[in-house]
């Protein structure tokens, strides 16, 4: 029996690839997850730093907590079981009248994994509505196979190598996915999505998670992933320790391992248009 989606909620992900919106952060969530993030990027911006770290949610308390908020879990539960790991999270933040953009693209890409049973939950921090530059996507687009990629290493684009679907995409197909702060969406790790600039005042911020179930694999080499839910029977990824504090020094080790192995599984970068769709990588 489903946890919390709604049996019409569970077939809509099925033919569309995409829910949304479900509710799992209070206001007063939301409003102590913006005053983290807003202290996190005012101590970047004093250290001469404006990037947040890679799996955040490793370094950051806060982050730990929230990849394993129980309203998110129950929802992932309903779609791909309850042995969950957290393979990854990402920050993606626009600010208000600024070119960052997203290129239409599947998450799959540089995955590896043995399987598209992925699930990315986009948690919306603050409104993300057509007009600060929600995400879009293509319906039933994630029944398709890994389609060929090219990389523009575009400035102004949020994906780690400016990837874009090589073929034509049917704009006119697309749905908005419109999220209030506290709302989150889920899709696909197949489905074709981007997100275009944000042409308003004020600025979108979304954090979004990858959960996989424990039985897949990591086909390019070593990797981890943290257990946020049931067992890990398979033991395909080595599992990850939770920071005691912010920027926990006894995990600093352990951290620095697994952005290695990161990139020599995920990140050893092709040449600028080359089809890197599939296992070409």
């Amino acid at each position: 029996m489903a946890k919390t989606l709604t049996q019409v909620q569970i077939e809509r992900y099925k033919q569309t690839g995409c829910i949304y919106p479900i509710r799992v952060l209070s206001d007063d969530d939301v409003n102590q997850y913006r005053t983290q993030l807003d202290g996190l990027q005012a101590l970047n911006a004093a250290g001469g730093r404006q990037s947040i770290p890679h799996k955040p949610y490793l370094q950051l308390t806060w982050l730990a907590e929230l990849v394993r908020n129980p309203r998110i879990l129950d929802a992932v539960e309903d779609l791909i079981g309850e042995d969950i790991l957290c393979w990854n999270a990402n920050f993606f933040i626009k600010e208000g009248r600024t070119p960052a953009h997203v290129t239409w693209h599947q998450d799959s890409t540089y995955f590896g994994l043995s399987s598209t049973d992925v699930v990315t939950a986009w948690i919306a921090l603050t409104d993300s509505v057509q007009a600060n530059g929600a995400m879009q996507f293509i319906p039933g687009s994630h029944v398709l196979d890994q389609l060929p990629h090219r990389e523009t290493l575009g400035a102004d684009n949020l994906l780690s190598r400016g990837q874009e679907i090589m073929v034509d995409v049917d704009k006119a197909k697309s749905d908005t996915i419109s999220l209030k702060a506290g709302e989150m969406s889920l899709h696909h790790c197949r489905l074709v999505h981007n997100s275009p600039p944000n042409a308003s005042e004020h600025r979108r911020v979304g954090f979004a998670v990858r959960y996989i179930p424990t039985s897949i694999k990591q086909t390019l080499g070593e990797d981890s992933a943290t257990l946020v839910r049931g067992q890990d029977r398979y033991h395909h990824f080595n599992l990850e320790p939770r920071p005691a504090r912010d920027f926990d020094p006894d995990v600093s080790e352990s951290y620095r391992k697994v952005m290695a192995n990161n990139a020599k599984a995920l990140y050893r970068a092709p040449a600028a248009g080359r089809d890197v769709s599939g296992g070409e990588r």
